[in-house]
């Protein structure tokens, strides 16, 4: 089995382990807290349906109201503030699931926004990374040129570690910015960052959705996109490099695989290589009468010997011949 199919396999067996180690891990974290609050709101939900002497159908249309309002907390959701804040939200693939189109034409019209939109933005996101990643490199070539290091250029263990100090920085600042206007806590700010930058987007917190904050709050809103454009081309930069070893890794080892295959096909004779398959004796038989070259065979079908090849002067001498002898010689 070639190389590149056992890395392929080992890949695949390591995701899918990887996956059951998470869901195990998730299971035994989140499944008794998850049971603890369904008992808790069961038990609300009885209380107010025997104090209000609420029936199911009443109950159910509540929660219509209840889950259908929510959206609506941080004012007109397709205004053109909304509406960018969404169209921001698609082409990043985030997709918090905050606020999305009810309409047959809004949904025809988001399908095809996002076909054009999402190729868009990653090529933008790419190019923006590896501008960064040219920006780093310099950075600290010329960082290595001041310290006097024995190599000045940016390796890519430099690159890597530039970014993900970047993304760090991003990640922690934007905790603080939003723990402060969204009234979190820091852990929580930090981890609707981390997945808002990663392209996960739960949904479980979303920036802007409190106190009529789209319209009320124009800066908020600007440096909420700011910081969702620029921390992705951050992130972008950080993968690219790290698709970029891959690659890179993925090549060198093609080639050592090329080379191996090569060699096991080359066959050395007298300090020489020949690649393929040894040549019969027809394949060095002469074309010309002669036996100058390869083996000549005879009237009774038996191999004769061939003929040691001349040097250069006695061929000359050999054209210099009269012509009977030139004759009698080829026969």
């Amino acid at each position: 089995m070639k190389r590149q199919n056992v890395r392929t396999l080992s890949l695949v067996v390591c995701t899918f382990t990887y996956l059951l180690i998470g869901a195990a891990v998730f299971d035994s974290l989140e499944s008794g807290t998850e049971t603890k609050r369904w008992e808790v709101l069961s038990d609300i939900k009885d209380g107010l349906v025997r104090k209000y002497n609420i029936t199911p159908e009443d109950y159910h249309m509540i929660e219509i109201v209840i889950i259908e309002n929510k959206p609506h907390k941080a004012g007109p959701q397709w205004k053109f503030a909304g509406a960018f804040y969404f169209a921001t939200v698609v082409l990043a693939m985030i997709g918090y699931g905050h606020s999305t189109p009810v309409t047959v034409g809004g949904k025809a019209f988001c399908m095809a926004y996002a076909m054009v939109g999402i190729p868009l933005g990653l090529v933008m996101f790419q190019s923006i990374g590896e501008r960064l990643n040219k920006f780093a490199s310099v950075v600290i070539r010329r960082a290595k040129c001041y310290l006097r290091c024995n190599t000045t250029e940016a390796t890519e263990m430099n690159l890597m570690f530039a970014t993900g100090m970047l993304s760090s920085i991003i990640i922690t600042t934007g905790a603080a910015v939003f723990s402060r206007y969204e009234g979190w806590s820091y852990f929580d700010s930090f981890y609707y960052c981390f997945v808002t930058l990663t392209t996960i987007g739960f949904g479980d917190y979303v920036a802007l959705q409190n106190d009529q904050a789209l319209t009320s709050k124009p800066g908020y809103v600007a440096l909420s996109l700011v910081f969702i454009l620029f921390g992705l081309a951050v992130v972008a930069a950080s993968i690219n490099l790290l698709v970029l070893r891959f690659m890179t890794m993925q090549a060198e080892e093609n080639a050592r695989d090329e080379d191996k295959d090569i060699c096991r096909t080359m066959l050395p004779i007298d300090e020489h290589v020949i690649a393929g398959r040894m040549r019969s004796h027809e394949d060095q038989a002469s074309v010309c009468s002669c036996n100058c070259l390869g083996n000549k065979q005879c009237e009774g079908g038996a191999l004769l010997p061939a003929a040691p090849v001349r040097p250069l002067r006695a061929l000359s001498h050999r054209a210099s011949l009269a012509p009977e002898l030139v004759e009698r010689a080829s026969v």
